[in-house]
């Protein structure tokens, strides 16, 4: 059976089973032998003769848990009540809510927080708009603006199916950086009408989270509201994948012992994601790399599938001359960073790579190449995903950086803040920690949070864009509490 089993396809079965020796074991061998993961196992039920279990299995696609629980429906003693998607059961209602900071439970408090008391905090706001920041949510909040033309790895699925990954990030801002996020799914592809719109609703945020904007819009759209707002604005699928990557790269180089300017990279997929980590990947010093299209490598003189973003590409990268497609580009590279499709990379792309390969696969769900076949092809090898080791994960960045920006009242993000950020991330791995399986943290490491908004607040004060300082004690004030 292909490809490899994750709770993103779990089903849990409800089953009545006979209740005689070997029942159980039947069933688990079926599910073996249909290359199914055998999870958690609950005892709901029982009557005389039967029992009720509900049986967790995580498949590799939707196709493997039809199989799955036709397979186990058909054994002889079982019968299946019902079964149901997990991930569709957690997504039920959506995922977050508006929740109350006080309880409005006596007439004294709802005459303060409500009319006539909040009428004084709006006459207040009125007299002085700064004020906004301490007597409303501005202060902890940012927009998740999205037009649903670039979902994940899916493509243009329009604002209604970008809601549920927008409420996600909303999800994982709250928990990784306390920061109150608001998804909002704008229903045009116009580039005029999502800044006027992004305009008019930024008085009531601290920070603007652009998301899933198709290439080569989003360059304009984030420029024009960088340059009209006094908020930070931020692409994450940009400049959040950017400092990651980078922050994987620092630690993956000191590894192996190479050094950023004499790596040979390809960078396959030339969009938002793409576009950024070169650019930032030339300010950390490499300085051969090559852009690889649907079309081929990107080069000076190329006309066939060229806009703006290519143009520069052409003009900044590939100072080999390289023409032909990713196999030429390959040839001899130090690293393959792909931002682009599922499959995209081969065995024998990657055999034409040099001895000591770093392999970033970071196309989702599925990466451009899956890592069990080049395990002993490659001495780093990273992805987007949560169930291989090294997942280069945006939540790394984008949480610890507008809790910076929120906590100094940012103006913008600029240059000097994501090298800030990549570096904090990069450090969190100590010199002892650091393996092929580990070059990156896991998200999940409460340090890389806190790490990222202190020194992104730091950056902030020094390069002018902060608003707010009072001290050191001062920065990160939420963890402070």
């Amino acid at each position: 059976m292909d490809g490899q089993t994750s709770p993103s396809y779990s089903v849990t079965m409800r089953l009545e089973i006979q209740d005689r020796p070997g029942m159980f074991g039947r069933i688990a061998s079926a599910i073996g032998a249909c290359g199914g993961n055998l999870g958690a196992v609950d005892l709901v039920g029982s009557a005389k003769g039967i029992k009720i279990r509900d049986v967790t299995v995580n498949c590799h696609d939707d196709a493997h848990a039809s199989r799955v629980t036709a397979t186990v429906g058909e054994i002889e003693g079982v019968r299946l009540v019902r079964w149901w998607d997990r991930v569709f059961r957690l997504h039920l209602g959506g995922k977050i809510a508006i929740a109350n900071k006080i309880a409005v439970n006596n007439r004294d408090a709802l005459s303060m927080a409500y009319t006539p008391g909040v009428a004084r905090i709006c006459r207040a706001i009125a007299i002085d708009p700064e004020r906004a920041w301490n007597l409303t949510i501005k202060r902890n909040t940012v927009a998740v603006v999205t037009d649903g033309t670039a979902v994940l790895g899916l493509g243009d699925l329009g604002a209604a199916a970008a809601l549920p990954v927008m409420e996600g990030k909303a999800m994982l801002f709250k928990e990784f950086g306390g920061v109150d996020a608001f998804p909002i799914c704008l229903d045009t592809r116009d580039s005029d009408e999502i800044v006027r719109i992004v305009k008019a609703i930024a008085p009531q945020f601290g920070g603007i989270n652009l998301e899933d904007i198709s290439a080569p819009r989003c360059f304009d759209i984030e420029q024009r509201l960088r340059n009209e707002l006094d908020i930070p604005v931020f692409h994450d699928d940009q400049h959040g994948t950017a400092v990651v990557v980078a922050a994987a790269l620092k630690n993956a180089v000191k590894l192996l012992g190479k050094r950023m300017e004499d790596l040979r990279v390809v960078v396959l997929g030339i969009g938002a994601a793409g576009v950024a980590c070169t650019r930032f990947l030339l300010r950390l010093g490499v300085t051969d790399l090559i852009g690889v299209d649907r079309a081929g490598a990107i080069h000076r003189g190329r006309t066939e599938h060229m806009n703006p973003a290519k143009q520069w590409f052409a003009e900044h990268t590939n100072p080999r001359g390289i023409v032909g497609g990713l196999a030429e580009a390959c040839d001899g590279a130090d690293l393959f960073l792909g931002v682009s499709g599922p499959g995209l990379l081969t065995v024998e792309h990657v055999e034409r790579m040099k001895p000591d390969r770093i392999i970033f696969a970071l196309a989702n769900p599925d990466p451009e190449i899956e890592p069990s076949l080049i395990e002993a092809r490659a001495r780093v090898i990273a992805t987007g995903r949560s169930d291989y080791p090294n997942q280069i994960n945006n939540v790394l960045c984008f949480p610890g950086l507008f809790r910076g920006c929120l906590d100094v009242r940012a103006r913008a993000v600029n240059d000097e803040m994501l090298l800030a950020a990549c570096e904090a991330i990069a450090s969190t791995v100590s010199d002892q920690e650091l393996a092929p399986d580990y070059i990156i943290p896991s998200p999940f490491d409460q340090r890389v949070a806190k790490a990222v908004a202190k020194a992104v607040a730091e950056a902030a004060n020094r390069t002018g864009v902060a608003r707010l300082w009072d001290s050191e004690e001062s920065v990160v004030h939420h963890w402070a509490r």
